[in-house]
Parts: structure tokens; C-alpha cells; sequence
């Protein structure tokens, strides 16, 4: 097909499966492929009336609803660039938000309508609708009376389809410019590796603010003809409700250490689906090997970011290899270097970079940020350390940003969480760096406890001495309640250092 309209390769799916069900609400109430079209293009024709062209921005905060979803839909179908933005940001956040981004239009859930007035100029405020959960707001009302019919836009592959900002925890969020290209290879990649077909149905449980829920899920569904169960957020007992129908689940690691603690999460319901996936985070040996005990199943871990999408993933048929996150997907170049960027050779621990179709286009507005990440051979620095193993499975270590380096040797928190973990008493841990008026900075342990209260610190300490090199063993191990996490499920290690920052200050 020319045109690389992302909208346009699932359009063949829509048509073919019409009158099929697209997605079902845990109320009851479905959405079939043609009325997804229709809703969307209704949506597409109001853009166009009100002014929009191609390249033009939508910021979208609004909560999950299949409403939301047809106007995801309906700006790539007009070649509208789509910027959705998580609905816990604040005021503060969104003024950085839409003075970067600048959009020609905003869709806001009605409570966040007076701050986005406040934000807009006189012109961008006639271009405000609302959307609230149940899937009513002045977006409904005013598309309604507009064609069910809206011809697609043809795009080139660089085209730009999304803006989604990074998180911020280095300084301020940049903007990630994903391409109809960069997101159909990936979906296509994906749906092959996953083997995706239109019998399957996806129990979609993710926010749909974030590439997790937005462009793999929604990309893996609408690219096979499958369907879906929609829940409106993740609940442990909806999703039992509902698991016996799908084939698949995808979440982030949290899903399924609370699917475990649910009493419904029977092993005869566990067993029903074909896949279940898991992203975002780290996915714990100690959880991986727990959900295969109950269910059978081995839990497939990927790889991805932002600003690549997925990069690799463990296999569909063959070994699943805990704590690792598999091998690079059809399309994709994974290699390791070393600071001076030479190849690494198997086994070795190093900088992990990224090259295919599947990589961003750059970051918004930033083009001297955007030359840093990249090497001169286009591959792209993910600022994740990795190794790869002889197998060729590749393995996360850290950030490089949570890299400690105390004394001037690098201690990577990975190696020790996966020790630390499996500790009697442990239900899991967090690695981090401090200042230390000698070393530079030390190394902690934040540790939350089980319920067993079996936890030593004294043999916690002098197992870690016995495993690995003096320098690397926490200076201390802080027994918190739970582990800050942003809304995918990722520990928030920055606010872990803000918090410990002082602990080692008389040292």
C-alpha cells in the first residue's frame, strides 16, 4: 500500500469485519469495526470544519473510553498529530505541556476545562471539547452532526502521528516524534511475533495515554482484525470476570502480582487465555516463576520505550527466559558498546542501542538533543545499560542514569535487586545511589518487607558480601511500605534519591 497512513492499513480490517465487534465494555455494551469508522469520521470531519490541517496538533487528557479511542482514530485518519497526556498531570505540568507542544485543538475531561481556558489564547479556546468517562462531552455533541464518511488522508512514512513527552526525570520532558511508519513496522513486527489473528480477543485493561495501551495493544488488535474486552481501568476481580473470553492480557508487572493475590485467579481461569504479556517495568524472576506455577503459563516479557516503541521480545515458540526481555524483533538492530562506543562482545555489560524503522523520528524542537542521542551510524542511545548473552537473549541492568558510581567503580542496581529479591522475607527492592562525603556516592537498598516479617538485615548483608564485590554491597538497607511507582508501574527512583538524599550525609 502507498500510503503509510497508519489509519488506512487498519481500515482494511475494519471493512472486512464490519459488523464484528471490535470491543465490549464490562457493561455490555459493544462497538462493531463499522461503527468505530463511523464515530471516527464524524470526529475527523468536525477537525476539518473547525479549521485543522495536517501536522496540527490534538492534546487529549481526557479518562479511558471507546470515545476516546475513535478520536485517536479519527486524527490519523486526518493526518492530525496526536498528543495525549496522562490525566493525573496538574496544572503546572500542563502549561509546559501545551506552550511546547502548541495545539490547534484540546480535548479535556470536563473537570480540566477552566485550566486549559487558562492556558489557551482567545483563538485555541473555541477549539476546546469535552469528554468525560461515560463518553459524553461537547466533542459528542458537536460531532454528531457531521458525515459518517471521511476519506483518508494519504501520509508519507515520516509523517508525523503522535507527540508523546518523556517523563521528565532528568530535566524538562522532551517531546517524542513517532512517525505512521515508526508505529505500523512496529504493529506489524509485533503482530507477526505475537501471531496475532482475528480469532483473538485482547482483554485491554492499560491506559490508553501511553505507547503500552495506545499503540501496541490497540495496534496488535485493529492490524489482525481481533477484538477486545475494554475495561476502563485495571481491576484484579474485572479482570477475572472477563479472562475466560480472551486470549490474551497484556500489563505491566503489577497486574500480575495482584492477579495472584486475587482469590477469583483461579489455575483453571488462569489457564484459558493463549499469551499473557508483560512491559513498562521490570517483571521479577520471583513473579515470573510464581504465575507459571499457578497458571502454566510463562509470562512473555518485551522491551520497549517511548521513543522506540517495542525493541525485542522473548519468544512466542520457544524458551521464555525470566529476567531477560528476549531478542530483537523483524526490523530491529540491538547492540551493546562500550564509552567509546565499540562493540561489546557477548556477555559483556554496556550501553544499549537501537536501530529500524521502529525508532523515533526525534525530539520536538530539540534538534541539538535529538544529534546527542544518535550516533553517526543512525543507531539511537537509549540511555539503558544491557547485555546480551550468548543465546543472544538481551537482559535490562538499569539505567544509565541509575548507575552508581561510588568510588569511581560502577555498580549496577539491577544485579543487586535480583539478588536482594530473592532473599527470604523480601517482596521486592529498589537499588539507588546517595551523595557520601568520600565516595561520591553509596549505595542503598530500599527493601519492602512480606508479610512473613522474616526479614534479617544482618544475613541480608553478609549474603550480598558473599555474592558480590565489597564495593557494591548497600551501605544500608531502609525497610520501607511500598516502592513510589508512576502510573505504568515503573519505580520512580528519582523520588527515592530525593527522599535518601541526606541518609549517609555524617558518614
Amino acid at each position: 500500500m502507498s500510503n503509510s497512513n497508519l489509519y488506512a492499513h487498519f481500515q482494511r480490517q475494519f471493512e472486512q469485519h464490519a459488523d464484528k465487534h471490535a470491543l465490549v465494555t464490562t457493561d455490555g455494551t459493544s462497538w462493531t469495526y463499522s461503527e468505530l469508522e463511523a464515530a471516527s469520521a464524524r470526529m475527523a470531519n468536525l477537525m476539518k470544519e473547525i479549521g485543522l490541517s495536517v501536522g496540527d496538533r490534538v492534546s487529549v487528557q481526557v479518562h479511558k473510553s471507546p470515545q476516546v479511542l475513535c478520536l485517536y482514530l479519527a486524527c490519523l485518519r486526518s493526518g492530525l498529530v496526536y498528543h495525549p497526556l496522562n490525566i493525573g498531570y496538574k496544572p503546572s505540568e500542563l502549561e509546559y505541556f501545551i506552550g511546547n507542544a502548541l495545539p490547534s485543538a484540546i480535548v479535556t475531561d470536563p473537570a480540566g476545562l477552566a485550566s486549559f481556558e487558562s492556558l489557551a489564547n482567545a483563538e485555541l479556546t473555541a477549539n476546546i471539547f469535552t469528554l468525560d468517562e461515560a463518553g459524553e462531552g461537547s466533542l459528542i455533541t458537536a460531532s454528531t452532526q457531521y458525515s459518517s464518511e471521511h476519506h483518508v488522508i494519504t501520509s508519507k512514512a515520516d509523517d508525523l502521528a503522535a507527540l508523546l513527552y518523556s517523563s521528565g526525570t532528568t530535566g524538562l520532558p522532551k517531546g517524542i516524534m513517532l512517525s505512521h511508519s515508526n508505529l505500523l513496522r512496529n504493529t506489524e513486527a509485533l503482530v507477526d511475533s505475537w501471531a496475532f489473528r482475528e480469532d483473538d480477543v485482547l482483554l485491554h485493561a492499560l491506559p490508553v495515554f501511553h505507547v503500552h495501551g495506545l499503540f501496541v495493544a490497540l495496534g496488535c488488535v485493529f492490524l489482525s482484525g481481533a477484538s477486545m474486552r475494554w475495561l476502563d481501568k485495571y481491576d484484579p476481580q474485572k479482570v477475572c470476570e472477563n479472562l475466560s473470553a480472551c486470549s490474551v492480557l497484556m500489563g505491566v508487572p503489577t497486574y500480575y502480582t495482584r492477579l495472584l493475590d486475587c482469590p477469583a485467579f483461579t489455575a483453571e481461569l488462569a489457564s484459558k487465555p493463549r499469551l499473557y504479556i508483560s512491559g513498562s517495568a521490570p517483571l521479577l524472576e520471583e513473579t515470573f516463576m510464581r504465575f507459571e506455577q499457578h497458571s502454566g503459563h510463562r509470562i512473555l516479557e518485551r522491551y520497549g520505550m517511548t521513543e522506540t516503541n517495542m525493541n525485542t521480545s522473548n519468544p512466542l515458540d520457544g524458551e521464555r527466559r525470566a529476567g531477560t526481555v528476549g531478542f530483537p524483533l523483524p526490523g530491529v538492530q540491538v547492540r551493546i558498546v562500550d564509552e567509546q562506543g565499540n562493540n561489546l562482545p557477548a556477555g559483556k555489560t554496556g550501553a544499549l542501542q537501537v536501530k529500524g524503522d521502529n525508532v523515533f523520528q526525534g525530539y520536538w524542537k530539540m534538534p541539538e538533543k535529538t544529534a546527542e542521542d544518535f550516533t553517526a551510524d543512525g543507531f539511537f542511545n537509549t540511555g539503558d545499560e544491557g547485555v546480551i548473552d550468548t543465546d543472544g537473549y538481551v537482559s535490562i541492568v538499569g539505567r544509565a542514569k541509575d548507575m552508581i558510581i561510588t568510588g569511581g567503580l560502577n555498580v549496577y542496581p539491577k544485579e543487586l535487586e535480583l539478588i536482594i529479591d530473592k532473599m527470604q522475607g523480601v517482596q521486592e527492592s529498589a537499588v539507588i545511589g546517595v551523595p557520601h562525603s568520600d565516595f561520591g556516592e553509596a549505595v542503598i537498598a530500599v527493601v519492602v518487607i512480606d508479610s512473613s516479617g522474616s526479614f534479617d538485615q544482618q544475613v541480608a548483608t553478609a549474603i550480598l558480601k558473599e555474592r558480590v564485590a565489597g564495593f557494591k554491597v548497600p551501605k544500608q538497607i531502609i525497610e520501607v511500605e511500598a516502592l513510589p511507582r508512576n502510573t505504568m508501574g515503573k519505580v520512580q527512583k528519582n523520588i527515592l534519591r530525593e527522599q535518601f538524599e541526606g541518609i549517609l550525609a555524617a558518614s
